[in-house]
């Protein structure tokens, strides 16, 4: 049981409703996530621009879903585990790739580097090294895709902790944790 009111789409009002409209319209149902962040419409509105914005970024969806499974492994959130898994199925990656990002690996060096980066990201709280940062240089990535590689991660955070804390209810196929937080 979620430890606050997931909003009803039906019920809600103004700007709120017309957010939790989109997301239905772009799920085709209102994940709980959503119905959870939805009790602050300025949380909600905030990260639904930034799911937008990043979906339009230069970045590519799968190396997106495959740092939210990443990240989703490392803060033990479930939820986001599960949806960025099918989420990262939808965007062309196989169940194997998915597998390993969530364990942090790839055969791709570019998406290796990513991974690496956003894993040591979460591990040391942000603190990257010039080395870190060069490392995604060699690997290919511009310093737009470095900034949009740290928003990324930064949202999956915010879901990451919305998920635990609030132990929002899972409503994806669930997807076995490799490791505790």
């Amino acid at each position: 049981m979620s430890r606050v009111d997931l909003i009803d789409r039906a019920a809600a009002t103004g700007e709120r409703k017309d957010i939790l409209d989109q997301i239905q319209a772009a799920f085709g149902a209102t994940p709980a996530m959503f119905r959870a962040v939805a009790n602050s419409p300025a949380a909600l509105k905030m990260m639904w621009a930034a799911f937008g914005a990043l979906g339009s970024g230069t970045l590519p969806a799968k190396l997106g879903e495959q740092v939210a499974v990443l990240i989703a492994d490392r803060n033990a959130c479930e939820y986001c585990l599960a949806a960025h898994t099918m989420l990262g199925r939808k965007a062309g990656a196989s169940a194997q790739e998915m597998g390993e990002a969530q364990a942090g690996r790839s055969t791709d060096p570019k998406t290796a580097a990513a991974l690496t980066f956003a894993a040591k990201l979460v591990a040391d709280r942000g603190q990257a090294t010039d080395e870190d940062v060069a490392a995604l240089r060699a690997a290919g990535f511009t310093d737009e895709q470095i900034v949009e590689l740290i928003a990324h991660v930064a949202l999956n955070l915010f879901t990451n902790y919305v998920n635990v804390s609030l132990a929002v209810p899972t409503d994806f196929p669930p997807v076995k944790l490799l490791q505790a937080a």
